[in-house]
């Protein structure tokens, strides 16, 4: 590597450091500039020393002092190998770290106190899981992702006016969930369950980035956090699902069926205070999950590949048409949906530097794979819209969401295929997904706002 290139690189260092810095609210930009001039001569001191550029840019960091607990956060929001060996290493026994610990596992257990009060407090009204399960279907996010928005607020010291945004948004969320006359088979019902929650999701969002919602880094860091939520919550699900078996059978030997109590209390208290646990734990144990979830993604990203080109094969050899009734429409919805999480958790742990391998050009098959079932969805869906079928709920939704889909698929395999000619920088690739994110929160607000009236209700 020339001196050229390791300044280069060094620079985007420091702009890497300095990007982080400034997104702390508690030091002021003088504080940011102070620091960045007391680390580049760390780091030019060390140079002189004979260590390389790299090299001494680590140490430096290392060598802050007062300043451990940001570079270990810092250490934790990425993922080099080089990083946690330098910064993670001995990190427990701070008076500050502690302390804020222990606040944050405060905050936490409160929060997941009030998911719990909130999924019973319907039953003092007199709905109940079986008799109500539509109202459970369309509120079940709002009894959880409120209190996990409140934590993540708090943790970020956000202020009043985004509060006050966050309140209003959980609260159109819950007039949309409830207001509507929708008979509990409707389809309204089903799509307004499907996407009032990718909605509130967002609104999550906006409390995990705060003030920062302009920057494409914090956008970029909360697609990271979805990530890790889901791997955690997942794990805590299945855990779930071992411990309510274990009840159920150890106390049927002894002649007591805890059937009502797995299912009208640890089943709905446990996921919905879930919710808010897998948000601590993801803002708590970030130096664990980072090592699982890029390798997850570098497992299920070949074998998605795979088994979408053996569809695409299949349909050209049999001729057949695609199946777009609604348990289709889903399907093939909720398979794109993964596929666009796999590419943008795969980004989000990729270093930025690192020049476009074999990794990249296995994104880009499995893009453009999703890209052209996404095309033969859309002209089945269009055919049955146009002919006798008529337009539907379901059908009108999976219309918008395939174009949707459509636009950000086909610009992100051009993205991906400058990227591995190396005609752009992976820069314009994370910033056109994290750019993307408003779009997915407006169609999720018209779905959930304007469809059931639009559609009378059916």
């Amino acid at each position: 590597m020339t001196a050229r290139e390791d300044q280069d690189k060094l620079e985007a260092q420091f702009a890497q450091w300095r990007q982080y810095v400034q997104r702390r609210r508690e030091l002021l930009p003088s504080d940011a500039d102070e620091l960045e001039d007391h680390l580049r001569g760390s780091v030019d001191e060390l140079v002189a020393a004979g260590l390389s550029p790299d090299e001494a840019f680590l140490v430096a960091v290392k060598r802050m002092g007062s300043l451990d607990e940001l570079s270990r956060e810092f250490a934790r929001e990425h993922s080099e190998r080089l990083w946690k060996q330098l910064v993670l290493t001995g990190e427990t026994g701070s008076p500050v770290a502690d302390t804020r610990s222990r606040r944050d596992l405060w905050a936490m257990v409160i929060c997941a106190a009030g998911a719990v009060a909130s999924v019973k407090a319907p039953a003092l009204f007199g709905l109940s899981f079986e008799d109500d399960s539509s109202f459970y279907a369309r509120n079940f996010t709002l009894f959880a992702l409120p209190w996990l928005a409140a934590f993540l607020a708090w943790r970020r010291q956000a202020r009043r006016p985004l509060i006050g945004i966050l309140v209003a948004l959980f609260a159109l969320g819950a007039v949309a969930g409830n207001a509507y006359p929708l008979a509990d088979k409707s389809q309204s019902v089903v799509v307004t369950s499907i996407h009032l929650p990718i909605a509130l999701w967002l609104v999550v969002g906006l409390a995990y980035v705060a003030d920062d919602w302009r920057s494409s880094r914090r956008r970029m860091d909360f697609i990271r956090f979805t990530g890790e939520w889901f791997i955690y919550f997942v794990l805590m699900a299945l855990g779930g699902g071992v411990l309510s078996a274990f009840l159920f059978n150890t106390f049927k030997a002894i002649g007591i069926v805890p059937e009502e109590f797995i299912s009208h209390w640890l089943l709905p208290c446990g996921a919905t205070a879930a919710v808010v646990v897998a948000g601590w734990l993801v803002e708590a144990k970030q130096s664990v999950v980072e090592n699982i979830a890029p390798v997850l993604t570098r497992l299920f990203t070949p074998l998605f590949t795979a088994a979408l080109l053996a569809f695409l094969v299949a349909v050209v050899w049999t001729s057949h048409g695609i199946d777009v009734e609604r348990e289709a429409l889903i399907l093939f919805d909720l398979l794109l949906v993964v596929v666009l999480g796999l590419l943008l958790y795969s980004l989000s742990a990729r270093d930025p530097l690192a020049p476009p391998g074999l990794f990249d050009k296995l994104q880009l098959a499995l893009v453009v794979s999703a890209l052209a079932i996404d095309v033969l969805v859309l002209l089945e869906i269009a055919g049955r819209i146009t002919d006798e079928y008529g337009s539907t709920p379901n059908r009108a939704a999976a219309l918008g969401e395939n174009v949707i889909l459509l636009v950000n698929l086909a610009w992100s395999a051009w993205l991906l295929l400058t990227f591995i000619r190396r005609r752009t920088p992976f820069a314009a690739l994370e910033r056109w997904q994290t750019g993307y994110l408003p779009v997915y929160a407006a169609w999720a607000w018209i779905v959930v706002l304007v469809f059931p009236p639009l559609f009378s209700y059916v």
